[in-house]
């Protein structure tokens, strides 16, 4: 469905970010972008929603397609309409407007209003305390909640992609692992899913494909529950020694990735 090929994106005509990463999204498939802050993560996300231009950012070489069309140099707008919707790091709900008016604005280039009905009644089918709190203001909900609305948003639009920045971001356990079930639950209702984390237990345990990023470049990928078993994934990612020993944050921080890593 979506296709990265050999992308590499410049910042202000100085700073390559992102060095020539491929990778692909295959339709009705759950896949993870793992990295580190910093890795090009979010940067990747730009160049396939097409928001690069807002942060002086330049795709330099390579093309995006989605559907088996180049999408490389389209509109936000146009993409959008082509089935991407993406769920930003953050939530970035419209704090002072209801829950109610947040769903709807996220069907704003929906236009056919019997899906747009349809695609309420999904979304408050697999959120069911945001219909309790349909008229509240958005603001006012609880972190989780707000997770839930920013994907309630990002459904309402019907899209074949949903991409996901860092969905767990300040989230508690509990509240992980329902984020973590609903995606599951969305993927098995047709929608295909891009999924960017740094938690990497959350993502690889729900994901048919991994890729790992490291300073804009995808230094791994493969089978997810290959890449939990990898000793460099599980010292890096999960804090623990090959010997089975848990690390500390301090030794987690100042870890130095294997020089293939970097190769």
């Amino acid at each position: 469905m979506l296709a990265v090929e050999n992308l590499e994106v410049v910042y202000n005509d100085v700073v390559l970010v992102l060095r020539g990463i491929s990778l692909e999204v295959p339709d009705g498939k759950i896949v993870a972008l793992l990295g580190a802050n910093g890795a090009g993560k979010t940067t990747t996300l730009r160049a396939i929603t097409g928001l690069l231009d807002v942060h002086e950012g330049d795709i330099t070489k390579g093309d995006v397609s989605f559907e088996g069309v180049d999408i490389t140099d389209e509109d936000p707008s146009v993409r959008v309409r082509r089935g991407i919707s993406q769920v930003m790091e953050g939530r970035r709900v419209f704090a002072e407007m209801t829950v109610e008016d947040n769903l709807r604005a996220g069907a704003y280039a929906n236009r056919d209003r019997s899906k747009v009905s349809e695609a309420r009644d999904r979304v408050m089918s697999l959120f069911p305390q945001l219909e309790k709190r349909s008229n509240a203001t958005a603001g006012y909900l609880s972190g989780g909640e707000q997770q839930m609305l920013a994907i309630g948003r990002a459904l309402m639009q019907d899209p074949k992609l949903l991409i996901l920045d860092e969905p767990s971001l300040g989230l508690a356990p509990l509240l992980v692992q329902e984020v973590r079930d609903i995606i599951v639950e969305i993927n098995k209702q047709g929608t295909s899913v891009l999924l960017i984390e740094q938690n990497a237990k959350m993502a690889l345990s729900i994901a048919h494909h991994g890729y790992i990023m490291e300073t804009g470049k995808i230094v791994m990928d493969g089978d997810p529950a290959k890449l939990l078993k990898d000793d460099d994934v599980k010292e890096f990612y999960l804090g623990v020694q090959p010997t089975g020993e848990q690390k500390s944050f301090r030794d987690v921080k100042h870890y130095k990735r294997r020089k293939r890593w970097l190769s």
